[in-house]
């Protein structure tokens, strides 16, 4: 796989990424819980890092950045799976939680998938 082709399909994992946060960021519990508000921000910053190299349709660029800051994407998808269930048991977050997880697994599973190339 070329590094524009994986470029796209992580970018396309990364589309469930952005609703989480988006669903983060609007819901009355992130202006309550400073750590939610941290997850959401994290989200953004990874999705925001990519975003010259997405423009300019850079694959080996946007492959090094989403390699240099996926721990932290990691580390995020893991705080919010700890603190859903103390924000809310509401179906949502559950599900948003999941989505996540799924997401952030492919992400991974395709930047090592790169390694082995």
């Amino acid at each position: 796989m070329t590094s524009h082709e994986l470029m796209q399909r992580l970018d396309s994992a990364l589309t469930h990424v952005w609703m989480v946060r988006t669903f983060i960021k609007h819901s009355e519990e992130a202006e309550e819980d400073d750590e939610l508000r941290d997850v959401q921000r994290t989200l953004y910053d990874y999705l925001l890092s990519l975003g010259t190299a997405w423009k300019e349709q850079d694959g080996d660029a946007y492959v090094r950045q989403a390699k240099k800051k996926l721990t932290k994407l990691q580390a995020a998808t893991v705080d919010f799976a700890e603190i859903q269930p103390e924000i809310s048991t509401h179906m949502n977050f559950q599900m948003a939680v999941r989505s996540l997880q799924t997401a952030v697994e492919e992400v991974a599973r395709l930047l090592e998938t790169s390694k082995q190339q």
